[in-house]
Protein backbone atom coordinates (compact mmCIF):
# COMPACT_ATOMS: atom_id res chain seq x y z
CA UNK A 1 0.00 0.00 0.00
CA UNK A 2 2.93 2.00 0.18
CA UNK A 3 2.55 3.34 -3.68
CA UNK A 4 -0.60 5.49 -2.32
CA UNK A 5 1.77 8.00 -0.89
CA UNK A 6 2.28 10.76 -3.03
CA UNK A 7 4.90 13.12 -1.88
CA UNK A 8 5.36 16.90 -1.70
CA UNK A 9 8.49 17.75 0.12
CA UNK A 10 11.54 16.05 1.50
CA UNK A 11 9.60 15.03 4.24
CA UNK A 12 6.23 15.59 3.36
CA UNK A 13 3.15 13.87 1.38
CA UNK A 14 -0.20 12.68 1.18
CA UNK A 15 -2.63 9.92 0.63
CA UNK A 16 -6.07 10.33 -0.99
CA UNK A 17 -9.27 10.60 0.75
CA UNK A 18 -11.26 7.15 0.24
CA UNK A 19 -12.89 7.53 -3.16
CA UNK A 20 -11.34 11.06 -3.63
CA UNK A 21 -14.08 12.08 -0.76
CA UNK A 22 -12.78 15.45 0.79
CA UNK A 23 -9.16 16.20 1.96
CA UNK A 24 -6.56 14.07 1.46
CA UNK A 25 -4.23 12.36 4.73
CA UNK A 26 -1.59 14.73 5.44
CA UNK A 27 1.71 12.39 5.71
CA UNK A 28 4.80 13.59 7.86
CA UNK A 29 7.95 11.77 7.04
CA UNK A 30 11.31 11.33 5.08
CA UNK A 31 11.68 9.09 2.53
CA UNK A 32 13.05 6.05 4.83
CA UNK A 33 10.08 6.91 7.42
CA UNK A 34 7.51 6.80 4.60
CA UNK A 35 8.60 3.18 3.34
CA UNK A 36 8.54 1.93 7.09
CA UNK A 37 4.71 2.43 7.41
CA UNK A 38 3.42 -1.16 6.88
CA UNK A 39 0.04 -1.50 5.54
CA UNK A 40 -1.88 -2.21 8.81
CA UNK A 41 -0.77 0.88 9.33
CA UNK A 42 -1.92 2.41 5.42
CA UNK A 43 -5.25 1.17 6.10
CA UNK A 44 -5.97 2.52 9.34
CA UNK A 45 -5.26 5.61 8.44
CA UNK A 46 -7.54 5.59 5.54
CA UNK A 47 -10.51 3.74 7.63
CA UNK A 48 -9.82 6.65 10.12
CA UNK A 49 -10.49 8.99 7.37
CA UNK A 50 -13.39 7.59 5.85
CA UNK A 51 -15.34 7.62 9.06
CA UNK A 52 -17.72 9.65 9.98
CA UNK A 53 -17.38 13.31 10.80
CA UNK A 54 -13.74 12.91 10.35
CA UNK A 55 -12.49 16.01 8.17
CA UNK A 56 -8.61 15.38 8.56
CA UNK A 57 -6.03 12.82 9.02
CA UNK A 58 -2.07 13.20 9.79
CA UNK A 59 -0.40 10.56 9.90
CA UNK A 60 3.27 11.42 11.64
CA UNK A 61 6.81 9.86 11.11
CA UNK A 62 6.66 8.00 14.26
CA UNK A 63 2.92 6.31 13.17
CA UNK A 64 2.22 2.78 13.68
CA UNK A 65 -0.34 0.33 13.63
CA UNK A 66 -2.34 0.88 16.63
CA UNK A 67 -6.20 0.58 18.05
CA UNK A 68 -8.59 1.15 15.33
CA UNK A 69 -7.02 4.25 14.50
CA UNK A 70 -2.71 4.25 13.91
CA UNK A 71 -0.66 5.48 16.65
CA UNK A 72 0.88 7.94 15.75
CA UNK A 73 -1.79 10.15 14.23
CA UNK A 74 -4.32 13.19 14.58
CA UNK A 75 -7.88 13.08 13.16
CA UNK A 76 -9.95 16.45 13.47
CA UNK A 77 -14.60 16.04 13.77
CA UNK A 78 -16.72 18.75 14.21
CA UNK A 79 -19.38 17.01 15.00
CA UNK A 80 -18.24 13.30 16.37
CA UNK A 81 -15.93 12.11 19.07
CA UNK A 82 -13.81 8.82 19.04
CA UNK A 83 -13.01 6.94 21.81
CA UNK A 84 -9.93 4.82 19.79
CA UNK A 85 -8.04 7.60 18.57
CA UNK A 86 -7.11 8.44 22.16
CA UNK A 87 -6.66 4.59 23.16
CA UNK A 88 -7.22 2.95 26.55
CA UNK A 89 -4.24 5.32 28.52
CA UNK A 90 -6.49 8.41 28.43
CA UNK A 91 -3.98 11.29 28.70
CA UNK A 92 -1.05 9.31 28.16
CA UNK A 93 1.90 11.83 28.70
CA UNK A 94 5.14 13.84 29.41
CA UNK A 95 6.70 15.87 31.69
CA UNK A 96 9.76 16.79 32.70
CA UNK A 97 11.55 18.78 36.11
CA UNK A 98 14.82 20.77 35.76
CA UNK A 99 17.42 20.44 38.79
CA UNK A 100 20.10 22.55 39.69
CA UNK A 101 22.78 19.37 39.58
CA UNK A 102 25.49 19.52 36.98
CA UNK A 103 25.70 16.55 35.29
CA UNK A 104 28.93 16.02 36.46
CA UNK A 105 27.51 15.47 40.20
CA UNK A 106 25.85 12.18 38.78
CA UNK A 107 28.86 10.64 36.94
CA UNK A 108 29.44 8.03 39.76
CA UNK A 109 27.80 4.99 39.36
CA UNK A 110 27.16 4.97 43.72
CA UNK A 111 25.56 8.09 43.08
CA UNK A 112 23.47 7.03 40.20
CA UNK A 113 22.46 3.99 41.95
CA UNK A 114 21.60 5.46 45.33
CA UNK A 115 19.70 7.80 43.03
CA UNK A 116 17.47 5.24 41.54
CA UNK A 117 16.51 3.34 44.87
CA UNK A 118 15.32 5.89 46.33
CA UNK A 119 13.03 6.65 43.54
CA UNK A 120 11.91 3.29 43.33
CA UNK A 121 11.45 3.31 47.06
CA UNK A 122 8.75 6.43 46.19
CA UNK A 123 7.35 5.43 42.81
CA UNK A 124 7.29 1.76 42.39
CA UNK A 125 7.09 0.30 38.91
CA UNK A 126 4.04 -2.79 37.52
CA UNK A 127 1.16 -2.67 36.27
CA UNK A 128 -0.43 -3.00 39.64
CA UNK A 129 1.54 -1.23 41.64
CA UNK A 130 0.28 1.76 43.97
CA UNK A 131 0.67 3.29 47.04
CA UNK A 132 0.48 1.13 48.89
CA UNK A 133 3.68 -0.46 48.07
CA UNK A 134 5.60 2.73 48.14
CA UNK A 135 7.95 3.45 51.17
CA UNK A 136 7.20 6.89 51.52
CA UNK A 137 3.34 7.42 49.80
CA UNK A 138 0.62 9.70 50.57
CA UNK A 139 -2.64 8.09 52.59
CA UNK A 140 -4.99 8.53 49.05
CA UNK A 141 -8.56 8.55 51.01
CA UNK A 142 -11.86 8.33 48.97
CA UNK A 143 -12.47 12.37 48.89
CA UNK A 144 -9.07 13.39 47.74
CA UNK A 145 -9.36 10.37 44.76
CA UNK A 146 -12.54 12.03 43.98
CA UNK A 147 -11.26 15.38 43.88
CA UNK A 148 -8.43 14.06 41.96
CA UNK A 149 -10.68 12.77 39.06
CA UNK A 150 -13.13 15.51 38.86
CA UNK A 151 -10.66 18.57 39.68
CA UNK A 152 -7.61 17.29 38.42
CA UNK A 153 -4.40 19.24 39.68
CA UNK A 154 -6.50 22.10 41.86
CA UNK A 155 -4.46 24.10 44.40
CA UNK A 156 -6.66 21.56 47.14
CA UNK A 157 -5.95 18.64 45.73
CA UNK A 158 -1.97 19.74 45.34
CA UNK A 159 -1.62 20.66 48.59
CA UNK A 160 -2.87 17.34 50.01
CA UNK A 161 0.03 15.61 48.05
CA UNK A 162 2.79 17.92 48.58
CA UNK A 163 3.07 19.43 45.09
CA UNK A 164 3.62 23.07 44.49
CA UNK A 165 0.60 24.56 43.49
CA UNK A 166 2.56 26.61 40.87
CA UNK A 167 3.65 23.69 38.68
CA UNK A 168 -0.22 23.53 37.34
CA UNK A 169 0.35 26.72 35.38
CA UNK A 170 2.98 24.91 34.14
CA UNK A 171 0.80 22.08 32.26
CA UNK A 172 -0.59 21.86 28.79
CA UNK A 173 -4.02 21.27 30.63
CA UNK A 174 -3.90 21.48 34.90
CA UNK A 175 -7.51 20.20 34.55
CA UNK A 176 -10.36 19.22 32.28
CA UNK A 177 -14.47 19.78 32.58
CA UNK A 178 -17.10 17.67 31.40
CA UNK A 179 -19.24 17.99 28.50
CA UNK A 180 -20.97 20.95 29.30
CA UNK A 181 -18.07 23.10 30.75
CA UNK A 182 -18.58 22.13 34.43
CA UNK A 183 -16.79 20.14 37.12
CA UNK A 184 -20.71 19.63 38.26
CA UNK A 185 -20.92 17.02 35.02
CA UNK A 186 -17.88 14.79 35.90
CA UNK A 187 -19.20 14.67 39.98
CA UNK A 188 -22.57 13.51 38.71
CA UNK A 189 -21.11 11.58 36.09
CA UNK A 190 -18.46 9.71 38.60
CA UNK A 191 -21.70 9.33 41.29
CA UNK A 192 -23.60 7.05 39.27
CA UNK A 193 -20.16 4.79 38.33
CA UNK A 194 -19.78 4.67 42.06
CA UNK A 195 -23.24 3.96 42.73
CA UNK A 196 -23.22 1.31 40.32
CA UNK A 197 -20.44 -1.29 41.29
CA UNK A 198 -17.43 0.60 40.70
CA UNK A 199 -17.16 1.68 44.26
CA UNK A 200 -14.96 -1.01 45.28
CA UNK A 201 -12.56 -1.05 42.41
CA UNK A 202 -11.83 3.17 42.84
CA UNK A 203 -9.92 3.39 45.88
CA UNK A 204 -7.26 1.14 44.69
CA UNK A 205 -7.09 2.70 41.03
CA UNK A 206 -6.95 6.37 43.00
CA UNK A 207 -4.18 4.58 44.77
CA UNK A 208 -2.11 4.15 42.28
CA UNK A 209 -1.35 7.80 41.67
CA UNK A 210 2.30 8.65 42.06
CA UNK A 211 3.51 5.73 39.93
CA UNK A 212 4.39 4.58 36.19
CA UNK A 213 3.23 1.25 35.35
CA UNK A 214 4.52 -1.00 33.21
CA UNK A 215 5.81 -1.20 29.61
CA UNK A 216 6.77 1.32 27.47
CA UNK A 217 6.24 3.77 30.65
CA UNK A 218 9.72 5.23 32.42
CA UNK A 219 11.43 7.88 34.00
CA UNK A 220 14.86 9.01 32.65
CA UNK A 221 17.41 11.68 34.60
CA UNK A 222 18.77 13.50 31.36
CA UNK A 223 21.87 15.73 31.00
CA UNK A 224 20.36 18.82 29.46
CA UNK A 225 22.59 19.91 26.00
CA UNK A 226 21.34 23.41 24.93
CA UNK A 227 21.54 24.28 20.90
CA UNK A 228 23.69 26.61 20.48
CA UNK A 229 21.61 29.31 18.57
CA UNK A 230 20.26 32.04 19.35
CA UNK A 231 16.19 31.52 19.46
CA UNK A 232 17.16 27.74 20.96
CA UNK A 233 18.94 29.28 23.81
CA UNK A 234 16.45 32.03 24.07
CA UNK A 235 13.65 29.51 24.25
CA UNK A 236 15.81 27.24 26.70
CA UNK A 237 15.89 30.53 29.05
CA UNK A 238 11.74 31.13 28.68
CA UNK A 239 11.51 27.24 29.67
CA UNK A 240 13.47 27.26 32.27
CA UNK A 241 16.26 24.82 30.57
CA UNK A 242 19.86 24.68 32.09
CA UNK A 243 22.77 23.76 30.14
CA UNK A 244 24.77 20.72 31.12
CA UNK A 245 22.76 20.04 34.18
CA UNK A 246 20.45 16.81 35.11
CA UNK A 247 16.56 17.38 34.25
CA UNK A 248 14.35 14.45 35.10
CA UNK A 249 11.61 13.06 32.03
CA UNK A 250 9.07 10.98 33.16
CA UNK A 251 6.14 8.99 30.87
CA UNK A 252 3.24 7.43 32.34
CA UNK A 253 -0.77 7.88 31.69
CA UNK A 254 -4.20 7.24 33.94
CA UNK A 255 -3.11 4.11 34.70
CA UNK A 256 -5.74 1.68 35.75
CA UNK A 257 -8.55 4.44 36.27
CA UNK A 258 -8.08 5.39 32.49
CA UNK A 259 -8.15 1.83 31.38
CA UNK A 260 -11.07 1.26 33.65
CA UNK A 261 -13.06 3.87 31.86
CA UNK A 262 -12.07 3.53 28.40
CA UNK A 263 -12.83 -0.21 28.57
CA UNK A 264 -15.96 0.76 29.31
CA UNK A 265 -17.01 3.20 27.02
CA UNK A 266 -15.83 0.41 24.30
CA UNK A 267 -18.27 -1.99 25.73
CA UNK A 268 -21.10 0.09 25.68
CA UNK A 269 -20.58 2.00 22.57
CA UNK A 270 -20.23 -1.78 20.61
CA UNK A 271 -23.82 -2.57 22.71
CA UNK A 272 -25.42 0.60 21.28
CA UNK A 273 -23.97 -0.09 17.46
CA UNK A 274 -25.26 -3.81 17.83
CA UNK A 275 -28.53 -3.10 19.49
CA UNK A 276 -29.08 0.14 16.40
CA UNK A 277 -27.37 -1.90 13.61
CA UNK A 278 -25.00 0.60 13.02
CA UNK A 279 -22.38 -0.65 11.00
CA UNK A 280 -19.11 0.13 12.39
CA UNK A 281 -16.27 2.54 10.12
CA UNK A 282 -14.33 -0.27 7.53
CA UNK A 283 -15.95 -2.96 9.80
CA UNK A 284 -13.75 -2.24 13.01
CA UNK A 285 -15.05 -2.19 15.92
CA UNK A 286 -12.22 0.19 17.24
CA UNK A 287 -13.66 2.83 15.43
CA UNK A 288 -16.94 3.18 17.47
CA UNK A 289 -17.80 6.72 17.83
CA UNK A 290 -20.92 9.14 19.31
CA UNK A 291 -22.33 12.34 17.64
CA UNK A 292 -21.49 15.06 19.68
CA UNK A 293 -25.08 16.11 21.86
CA UNK A 294 -25.91 12.43 22.63
CA UNK A 295 -26.07 11.06 26.03
CA UNK A 296 -23.55 8.62 24.43
CA UNK A 297 -20.74 11.59 23.56
CA UNK A 298 -21.61 13.88 26.59
CA UNK A 299 -20.72 10.05 29.19
CA UNK A 300 -17.78 9.69 26.87
CA UNK A 301 -15.92 13.39 26.91
CA UNK A 302 -17.11 13.32 30.91
CA UNK A 303 -15.34 9.73 31.25
CA UNK A 304 -12.02 11.19 29.01
CA UNK A 305 -11.81 14.55 31.29
CA UNK A 306 -11.78 12.08 34.76
CA UNK A 307 -9.14 9.88 33.34
CA UNK A 308 -7.06 13.05 31.87
CA UNK A 309 -7.23 15.18 35.29
CA UNK A 310 -6.02 11.43 37.38
CA UNK A 311 -3.47 11.39 34.35
CA UNK A 312 -2.29 15.15 35.11
CA UNK A 313 -2.08 14.81 39.17
CA UNK A 314 -0.43 11.26 38.67
CA UNK A 315 2.73 13.37 36.88
CA UNK A 316 2.51 16.16 38.94
CA UNK A 317 2.88 13.93 41.76
CA UNK A 318 5.74 11.28 40.34
CA UNK A 319 8.00 14.64 39.59
CA UNK A 320 7.35 16.08 43.73
CA UNK A 321 8.16 11.95 44.32
CA UNK A 322 11.45 12.57 41.93
CA UNK A 323 12.52 15.60 43.48
CA UNK A 324 12.30 14.29 46.82
CA UNK A 325 14.11 11.25 45.82
CA UNK A 326 16.71 13.26 44.96
CA UNK A 327 16.72 15.31 47.67
CA UNK A 328 17.52 12.77 49.95
CA UNK A 329 20.29 11.54 47.74
CA UNK A 330 21.74 15.07 47.04
CA UNK A 331 20.90 17.66 49.44
CA UNK A 332 20.24 20.72 48.50
CA UNK A 333 18.64 19.44 45.43
CA UNK A 334 16.00 22.10 43.99
CA UNK A 335 13.73 21.23 41.00
CA UNK A 336 11.98 23.59 38.31
CA UNK A 337 8.77 22.13 36.65
CA UNK A 338 9.09 22.68 33.10
CA UNK A 339 6.00 21.52 31.25
CA UNK A 340 3.75 18.38 31.48
CA UNK A 341 1.68 17.80 27.62
CA UNK A 342 -0.30 14.66 26.75
CA UNK A 343 -0.66 12.58 23.11
CA UNK A 344 -3.76 10.45 24.00
CA UNK A 345 -6.60 12.80 24.43
CA UNK A 346 -9.07 14.68 22.22
CA UNK A 347 -9.36 18.67 22.79
CA UNK A 348 -11.33 21.02 20.95
CA UNK A 349 -9.11 23.59 19.21
CA UNK A 350 -9.67 26.30 16.11
CA UNK A 351 -7.99 24.33 12.88
CA UNK A 352 -8.66 25.72 10.09
CA UNK A 353 -10.95 28.38 11.09
CA UNK A 354 -13.50 26.03 12.65
CA UNK A 355 -13.84 24.63 16.18
CA UNK A 356 -13.16 20.60 16.01
CA UNK A 357 -12.40 17.66 18.06
CA UNK A 358 -8.74 17.23 17.51
CA UNK A 359 -8.09 13.48 18.22
CA UNK A 360 -3.99 12.97 19.21
CA UNK A 361 -3.13 9.42 19.63
CA UNK A 362 0.33 9.25 19.96
CA UNK A 363 0.61 12.91 19.14
CA UNK A 364 1.78 15.78 20.61
CA UNK A 365 0.08 19.81 20.60
CA UNK A 366 2.52 21.87 18.83
CA UNK A 367 1.23 25.46 19.22
CA UNK A 368 4.42 28.05 17.80
CA UNK A 369 4.85 31.45 18.94
CA UNK A 370 1.93 33.41 18.82
CA UNK A 371 -0.80 31.37 18.64
CA UNK A 372 -4.25 32.13 20.06
CA UNK A 373 -4.01 29.63 22.96
CA UNK A 374 -0.69 30.67 24.36
CA UNK A 375 -1.74 34.21 24.95
CA UNK A 376 -1.98 33.66 29.08
CA UNK A 377 1.05 31.91 28.94
CA UNK A 378 4.75 32.60 29.62
CA UNK A 379 5.09 30.94 25.72
CA UNK A 380 3.18 33.06 24.10
CA UNK A 381 6.58 34.55 21.95
CA UNK A 382 8.23 30.98 21.93
CA UNK A 383 5.88 28.29 21.80
CA UNK A 384 5.67 25.31 24.26
CA UNK A 385 8.06 22.65 24.82
CA UNK A 386 7.37 20.01 23.18
CA UNK A 387 9.09 16.71 25.09
CA UNK A 388 9.89 14.21 22.52
CA UNK A 389 11.59 10.81 23.96
CA UNK A 390 13.41 9.02 21.12
CA UNK A 391 14.89 5.97 23.58
CA UNK A 392 17.81 5.99 26.22
CA UNK A 393 20.89 5.03 23.75
CA UNK A 394 19.90 7.72 21.11
CA UNK A 395 18.43 10.40 23.82
CA UNK A 396 15.39 12.54 23.24
CA UNK A 397 14.84 16.38 22.93
CA UNK A 398 12.77 19.12 23.67
CA UNK A 399 11.53 20.90 20.36
CA UNK A 400 9.40 24.05 19.96
CA UNK A 401 6.47 24.41 17.21
CA UNK A 402 7.12 26.10 13.71
CA UNK A 403 4.76 28.15 11.97
CA UNK A 404 3.90 25.13 9.48
CA UNK A 405 2.91 23.11 12.31
CA UNK A 406 -0.89 24.53 10.86
CA UNK A 407 -0.45 21.48 8.14
CA UNK A 408 0.10 18.39 10.80
CA UNK A 409 -3.41 20.12 12.77
CA UNK A 410 -0.55 21.81 14.91
CA UNK A 411 0.69 18.42 16.11
CA UNK A 412 3.82 16.46 16.09
CA UNK A 413 5.11 12.88 16.90
CA UNK A 414 5.03 11.40 20.35
CA UNK A 415 8.21 9.76 19.97
CA UNK A 416 9.79 7.47 17.89
CA UNK A 417 7.54 4.77 17.10
CA UNK A 418 7.38 1.13 17.30
CA UNK A 419 8.94 -0.44 14.30
CA UNK A 420 8.45 -4.09 16.26
CA UNK A 421 5.93 -5.30 17.94
CA UNK A 422 6.78 -6.87 21.12
CA UNK A 423 6.74 -9.96 20.53
CA UNK A 424 8.75 -9.64 17.34
CA UNK A 425 10.80 -7.86 19.52
CA UNK A 426 11.50 -10.83 22.11
CA UNK A 427 12.22 -13.09 19.28
CA UNK A 428 14.87 -11.07 17.37
CA UNK A 429 17.19 -8.98 20.34
CA UNK A 430 18.96 -10.64 22.32
CA UNK A 431 19.00 -9.79 25.66
CA UNK A 432 22.82 -9.83 26.16
CA UNK A 433 22.91 -7.87 23.55
CA UNK A 434 20.81 -5.34 24.49
CA UNK A 435 22.00 -5.09 27.74
CA UNK A 436 25.72 -4.46 26.64
CA UNK A 437 24.34 -1.76 24.29
CA UNK A 438 23.23 0.50 27.29
CA UNK A 439 26.33 -0.03 29.34
CA UNK A 440 28.59 1.21 26.85
CA UNK A 441 26.59 4.29 26.79
CA UNK A 442 26.93 4.85 30.30
CA UNK A 443 23.33 4.16 30.99
CA UNK A 444 22.49 2.49 34.44
CA UNK A 445 18.49 1.59 35.01
CA UNK A 446 16.44 -0.36 37.76
CA UNK A 447 15.75 -3.70 36.13
CA UNK A 448 17.88 -6.87 36.25
CA UNK A 449 17.60 -7.15 32.43
CA UNK A 450 16.28 -4.03 30.78
CA UNK A 451 13.31 -4.89 28.93
CA UNK A 452 13.60 -6.35 25.79
CA UNK A 453 10.75 -5.43 23.64
CA UNK A 454 11.42 -1.81 24.98
CA UNK A 455 15.30 -1.70 23.37
CA UNK A 456 15.79 0.66 21.57
CA UNK A 457 16.25 -1.30 17.77
CA UNK A 458 12.94 -2.39 18.84
CA UNK A 459 11.45 1.27 17.76
CA UNK A 460 12.50 2.86 14.91
CA UNK A 461 15.79 5.33 14.08
CA UNK A 462 15.36 8.22 16.06
CA UNK A 463 16.95 10.52 14.01
CA UNK A 464 15.30 9.69 10.96
CA UNK A 465 11.92 10.99 12.97
CA UNK A 466 13.04 14.12 14.12
CA UNK A 467 14.46 14.79 10.48
CA UNK A 468 11.45 14.53 9.14
CA UNK A 469 9.98 16.90 11.69
CA UNK A 470 12.71 19.18 10.89
CA UNK A 471 12.52 18.68 7.28
CA UNK A 472 8.29 19.10 7.14
CA UNK A 473 9.37 22.27 9.21
CA UNK A 474 6.85 21.65 11.93
CA UNK A 475 9.06 21.74 14.77
CA UNK A 476 12.99 23.10 15.86
CA UNK A 477 15.08 21.36 18.55
CA UNK A 478 15.83 23.33 21.48
CA UNK A 479 17.95 21.34 23.56
CA UNK A 480 18.77 17.58 23.70
CA UNK A 481 18.98 14.76 26.69
CA UNK A 482 21.07 12.54 27.28
CA UNK A 483 19.88 9.39 29.46
CA UNK A 484 22.22 8.55 32.53
CA UNK A 485 19.81 5.88 33.82
CA UNK A 486 16.26 5.20 33.68
CA UNK A 487 12.95 3.55 35.84
CA UNK A 488 11.46 0.94 34.13
CA UNK A 489 9.10 -2.12 34.29
CA UNK A 490 9.09 -5.11 32.16
CA UNK A 491 5.45 -5.73 32.72
CA UNK A 492 2.50 -5.49 29.76
CA UNK A 493 2.24 -1.30 29.00
CA UNK A 494 -1.08 -0.13 30.03
CA UNK A 495 -1.39 1.28 26.92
Amino acid sequence: MKHLIHTTGSATGFIPAPNNNGKPITVIGNKSIMESFDSTCLKQALNSRGAPGVTEVVLNPDAHAGYGAPIGCVMASPTHIYPGPVGVDIKCSMSLIQFNILDEVIDDKITRRALINAICKRTPTGAGKGQRHSQHGREINHELGYRMATEGASEWVCNQLGIPPEWATRCEDSYHFGHDGSTGALQKRLDLMLNTGYRDRFLGKMQQVGTYGGGNHFGEAERVEVIKESDAQRAAEVFGLKDQHIAFLSHCGSRGFGHDLASRQFKTLEQKFDAWGIPYPANDKKLVYAPLGTQEANDYIDDMAMGANFATVNHLFINQLVLEAFQEVLPGSKGNFIYFISHNIARQEIIHNQKQWIHRKGATRAFPAGHHDLSETPFYETGHPILLPGNPRDGSVIMTALPGAEKSCYSVNHGAGRRMGRKHAFRELDQKDVDTDLDNHDIMHNSRAYPRDEAPDAYKDFQEVLDSVEQAGLASVVAKLKARFVIKDASKADD
